[in-house]
């Protein structure tokens, strides 16, 4: 989500402890490059935080047996990650937070998934959550578009390794190597990004 340009921080009512975490350009050209991912852990409200929490828990639950806790949290962080630097790509100069990359990541993974076993996604109240939520994104105001979909590209790639049908014999080292590679890609783009 996103509340507010960054030179007008002082007018958007947050408490201190959360400006110290969410993200904005300002902030990584200052040096806090820990803010690409802490930002995932500030919320604006209850709402927010219920709902990002509710779809990372049913999300986790239909994931995680899958493909083990260590993938199921590389896949959560790197698209956290990517969630944090498609904010700062679209949307450079907003104060953004939230959990909603890595939420939309874990979406876009499991709808991936699903079409790579044949499944068709949009028959599911997965697939339908999902359209749903593309649609929210678009059209209501102070949702960070970056965010959400540079989450849900970084999931997307990330589940068509870890959530690849048995038949692909693709190596279980690639499903902890893939979201590590992301990972430093995406601290890459945000730091050319921050330096150009």
């Amino acid at each position: 989500m996103q509340l507010a340009n960054s030179s007008t921080i002082a007018s958007t009512n947050l408490p201190a402890r959360s400006i110290d975490f969410v993200i904005s350009r300002q902030f990584l050209e200052d040096g806090q490059w820990y803010r690409l991912i802490s930002s995932g852990f500030v919320h604006f409200g209850l709402f927010h935080i219920a709902m990002n929490m509710l779809l990372a828990f049913q999300l986790g639950r239909m994931t995680e047996p899958n493909i083990g806790s260590l993938r199921f949290g590389l896949l959560y962080f790197t698209s956290l990650l990517g969630g944090s630097v498609g904010a700062l790509l679209l949307s450079p100069d907003a104060i953004t937070g939230g959990a909603s990359g890595a939420v939309f990541g874990l979406m876009a993974a499991v709808v991936v998934g699903m079409r790579q076993q044949g499944a068709n996604p949009l028959r599911t109240g997965l697939g339908l959550t999902f359209a749903i939520n593309v649609v929210i994104t678009l059209t209501i105001p102070g949702i960070s578009i970056g965010g959400h979909f540079g989450g849900a590209l970084v999931g997307a790639l990330c589940g068509a390794v870890l959530l690849a049908p048995p038949r692909w014999r693709i190596p279980k080292w690639t499903g902890i190597a893939l979201p590590c590679i992301v990972s430093v890609a995406l601290i890459f783009v945000a730091v050319r990004f921050v330096n150009s």
